[in-house]
């Protein structure tokens, strides 16, 4: 399955957990401690919200999603010969890592 159905999986989970809380703290009433049943719905709710910044910070489903994955997209390079004009030193820069040109590599 793919990140975005997992995470609309998960969405549906704990929302019907939600709802089952719900029902559980009407069904029960005053037989289950109070602050038992709050902290329950309590962390439901805490649940659902860090599943909707999940689904939030998650990229968009790209079309095709599912399908095999594709491989790196090849870059070819030019069997032309690079202008010679890049490689010479024109006095005014210092060679990579070999200092200045007057000057002795440590």
């Amino acid at each position: 399955m793919a990140l975005h159905d997992e995470l609309t999986a998960v969405q549906h989970c704990v929302e019907e957990l939600a709802r089952t809380v719900g029902r559980l703290e009407q069904q029960a009433g005053g037989r289950l401690a109070g602050v038992d049943v709050r902290r329950v719905r309590a962390d439901a709710d805490r649940l659902r919200e860090s599943v909707a910044l999940l689904r939030a910070s998650a990229a968009p489903p790209l079309p095709g999603e599912g399908e095999q994955p594709r491989g790196p997209d090849l870059v070819t390079n030019s069997d032309t010969p690079y202008d010679s004009a890049l490689w010479t030193n024109a006095g005014d820069c210092d060679d990579e890592g070999l200092g200045g040109r007057d000057r002795r590599a440590p």
